[in-house]
């Protein structure tokens, strides 16, 4: 018995070490510098309902503008955020709309509505943490009808 203990409490230093030594392999947490007329916001048409929906469940994975959670500083947790937001914004960034041209804005605009209708997107791993995040059936019918909106003015130019 005093045997099995003084095991335990040796593998609980271990423990103990290994994750403080963790915290000193961060990967980076970044917002890069935002360029205004490049956002969704100055280049589409988006109406305070949609940017409501956007700022609460896309922004931090997709642009620039990431709230960075306390729980993002601890690893390893913080690799797995860092991770999603670093491949959220190379899939699509807000922030960086104005790079797109009209076809891919428009093939954009038509996943996000896709993605939204098959519950995709925002990821359950994002919305058990951040409830408000969740989209109920009339956000999504607000981005749908938003997105269509969107991908039909943009193909008029």
């Amino acid at each position: 018995m005093k045997k099995a203990l003084k095991i335990l409490k040796w593998l609980a230093l271990v423990v103990v070490f290994v994750l403080v030594g963790l915290q000193f392999v961060r990967p980076a947490r970044t917002n890069p510098a935002v360029d205004q007329s490049q956002t969704i916001h100055a280049r589409l048409q988006v109406t305070p309902q949609v940017a409501a929906i956007l700022d609460r469940s896309c922004q931090d994975c997709h642009s620039s503008t990431t709230r960075w959670p306390w729980y993002s500083n601890v690893a390893p947790v913080s690799w797995f955020v860092i991770d999603h937001v670093n491949h959220g914004r190379s899939h699509m960034n807000l922030s960086e709309w104005g790079s797109l041209d009209n076809r891919k804005a428009g093939k954009k605009l038509e996943e996000i509505c896709e993605e939204v209708q098959d519950g995709v997107m925002p990821l359950a791993s994002y919305t058990r943490i951040h409830w408000g995040a969740k989209l109920l059936p009339e956000d999504i019918t607000t981005l749908c009808e938003w997105t269509a909106a969107e991908r039909a003015r943009i193909a008029q130019r």
